[in-house]
């Protein structure tokens, strides 16, 4: 059975936010919200309250648990996740368009093409963050970033690898002259994409704590 402490836990995890930062929304110290989440202690009438009203929720959920008897009906906000999986897919789909393109016919045209679909996939994300349901928004951060940082990273990368080294802008790394060259634009992708990874999994633990 939840405690209210279980549910001061969940509430914060579920809008994604990290001790320190639902202790300065209230007005108390970090330690006094990692007591309360542990059990230590209760917050007082003044911090339930202030708690409900962050939260969106009532103090009798707080305290007992008890949800609302009569739930407004309408229309229930869409899953983020929905959102961050189709951002993807025009993401793929735009770099894969590129290098198809641009190995079939050599052009810029390629990497513009590329770009938009991409940068549709990415707005398609954004309007999906803003308008899902908000308890949906950080699992769908971590899932639409896991992925495409290596996927967002990787033309760009290419179109300046390929501009500086043999002045084409093409949206894979080419092939021609030094082969060390070749070897290190996938170094400073991996480079990139892995402390971009690990910066967002740092994010997480920051926020899970």
């Amino acid at each position: 059975m939840m405690t209210i402490s279980d549910r001061i836990r969940e509430l914060r995890r579920t809008r994604g936010i990290s001790q320190e930062e639902l202790a300065a929304q209230i007005g108390v110290s970090r330690q006094a919200v990692s007591k309360w989440e542990s059990g230590q202690s209760v917050p007082d009438l003044d911090r339930v309250i202030a708690l409900s009203d962050y939260f969106d929720v009532t103090t009798d959920y707080l305290l007992k648990g008890i949800q609302p008897s009569a739930p407004q009906a309408g229309r229930q906000a869409p899953n983020a996740s929905v959102f961050a999986i189709a951002g993807t897919a025009f993401n793929v789909i735009g770099l894969a368009a590129a290098c198809g393109i641009w190995y079939e016919q050599q052009t810029a045209t390629a990497i513009l093409i590329g770009l938009i679909l991409m940068a549709m996939g990415c707005m398609i994300f954004g309007i999906g963050i803003v308008c899902s349901a908000e308890a949906t928004r950080p699992a769908a951060n971590h899932l639409f970033w896991k992925v495409n940082i290596w996927v967002l990273a990787f033309l760009p990368l290419a179109v300046v690898y390929n501009l500086l080294t043999y002045g084409i802008p093409a949206p894979y790394p080419l092939l021609f002259r030094p082969i060390f060259l070749f070897f290190l634009f996938w170094l400073v992708y991996f480079a990139i994409c892995l402390l971009a990874r690990r910066q967002l999994l740092r994010s997480d633990r920051t926020n899970d704590e």
